[in-house]
């Protein structure tokens, strides 16, 4: 019986253990954060937490679900509990969450930060409470630290076309911090036609543009504005949170009076909203197409389910799941329209429905070309994909149809300092599955064709893809 959480964890065989310690350990190899919701502000400011719990709980909604599911009274989760009863409660919730991957991260950060080797639950939440707040107290610790402790050599926000981007020219001017910090264009706002704040947010985009905002072709003129903007501060990444990828074309005069419409107080209808999505995303695409950007597409998600709870306590607190909605045709009518006038960009596609992988593993591979490896990319399992089966049938599908030795693997997806974790998690599972195909003969153990497939996957391929100014391993 293998000890629990060892240095060979999820590694079965000696090719796969061998795989991970010379081309994926991440002391050795290091990390490329290209997708997260961290703060800039405080990286700039170098945060210090005071406990574990704000670490931990304070915006993570995949504990907050698991918490739910336990029993856990809500004043224990997002309510006015002090964050040791919260800490608490989480402790009692880990041990029932065999087979989850929140279980294997926790004791992965438990590991990697604070060398805690035991198991967390009640019984031990006091020793582990006290044990990782006694070194979040130490500089050490500060979320910078934490960052370069990870291995860390790039990581890309989320950012509004409005924002300053104040914080990331302040940490890149700061010379004591080698990590780069570049912004990541996420116009979710100025495509949220539907939503009743939209008006008032095209006044805001008006007024940080310099453009009176009067018609859709006035909110593209403020819109590229605004990239040029996100240019000049190294951004290189869009990332587009979207119901599907739809393909509902209309003409430019047809998208002017649902603009107008909507701006003047009317409502939308639903084909409305998806042409006006569909001009909104094909001006995107062309304009990134252009500055050489890559464009993250995420769908495939049912947001807000709990009515009752979005009332309460607001979005992206746990409440949303898997959607079923996704037209394939549509995703590839749309690159399509790109590609009549040469203008698809390098583009990663993200599906939270695992049923969509094969599709689009076939559809990428019809859009390929322009001297770049998979300049469409198929995006690592995400959400409640990113665990063990999920990883794995990703990449296994990857394999089957479209070229893994070019995926540019690992995403962290999230708020927390910590979670650079979840790349060793990744990274295991990537060794472990061509260390099988190895030892069952299906693939050469050949230590220089390996080495070069691992790093790639674990960190070189993002490198290259993306144009980032950092050097390969």
């Amino acid at each position: 019986m293998k000890a629990f959480m060892d240095k060979d964890f999820l590694l079965s065989t000696e090719t796969a253990k061998h795989l991970y310690a010379e081309f994926a350990d991440m002391k050795k190899i290091p990390v490329l954060d290209y997708h997260c919701h961290i703060n800039p502000q405080e990286i700039w400011e170098d945060r210090q937490f005071e406990n574990i719990a704000q670490v931990w709980l304070g915006g993570d909604h995949y504990k907050w679900r698991q918490m739910r599911t336990n029993g856990v009274d809500e004043k224990y989760i997002t309510g006015d509990a002090t964050d040791r009863e919260k800490f608490q409660k989480w402790a009692e919730t880990l041990p029932k969450l065999i087979g989850n991957p929140l279980y294997h991260w926790s004791h992965l950060e438990l590991r990697y930060y604070f060398g805690f080797e035991g198991n967390l639950n009640g019984d031990t939440a006091e020793e582990v409470w006290n044990l990782c707040n006694a070194k979040l107290q130490s500089p050490e610790f500060s979320a910078r630290n934490l960052i370069k402790m990870s291995n860390v050599t790039l990581v890309a926000t989320t950012d509004d076309p409005a924002d300053t981007l104040e914080f990331h020219r302040q940490i890149k001017a700061d010379e004591s911090f080698d990590v780069q910090v570049l912004p990541a264009w996420r116009p979710e706002k100025a495509m949220g036609i539907d939503k009743p704040d939209f008006a008032a947010y095209i006044a805001k985009l008006s007024a940080v543009s310099g453009v009176e905002i009067t018609d859709f072709a006035s909110l593209k003129e403020a819109l590229v504005k605004r990239l040029d903007h996100f240019v000049a501060n190294d951004c290189c990444i869009s990332d587009h949170s979207l119901d599907y990828v739809m393909y509902h074309p209309a003409g430019e005069e047809t998208i002017d009076a649902i603009f107008k419409k909507k701006m003047a107080g009317g409502e939308v209808t639903r084909e409305e909203y998806l042409q006006y999505q569909t001009e909104f995303m094909l001006f995107m695409a062309k304009e990134y197409n252009k500055r050489n950007w890559v464009m993250q597409l995420h769908y495939g998600v049912k947001r807000n389910n709990n009515t009752a709870m979005f009332k309460k306590i607001g979005a992206d607190t746990g409440f949303d799941s898997i959607g079923s909605n996704a037209p394939m045709g549509e995703l590839a009518d749309f690159l399509n329209a790109l590609a009549m006038t040469d203008e698809v960009p390098k583009t990663i596609i993200y599906s939270l429905n695992p049923t969509d992988d094969a599709a689009i593993g076939t559809i990428i591979g019809c859009f390929q070309g322009g001297g770049v490896k998979n300049r469409i990319q198929q995006g690592s399992a995400w959400w409640f994909n990113d665990n063990y089966s999920g990883m794995k049938n990703q990449m296994t599908s990857l394999a089957n149809l479209s070229c893994l030795g070019n995926f540019i693997g690992m995403l962290t997806d999230s708020r927390s300092f910590l979670s650079y974790t979840r790349h060793d998690y990744f990274r295991r599972i990537v060794c472990e599955m061509i260390g099988n195909w190895v030892e069952n003969g299906e693939y050469p153990n050949d230590d220089k064709l390996l080495g070069s497939i691992v790093k790639g996957i674990s960190y070189n391929n993002s490198v290259e893809y993306f144009g980032f100014d950092l050097e390969t391993v």
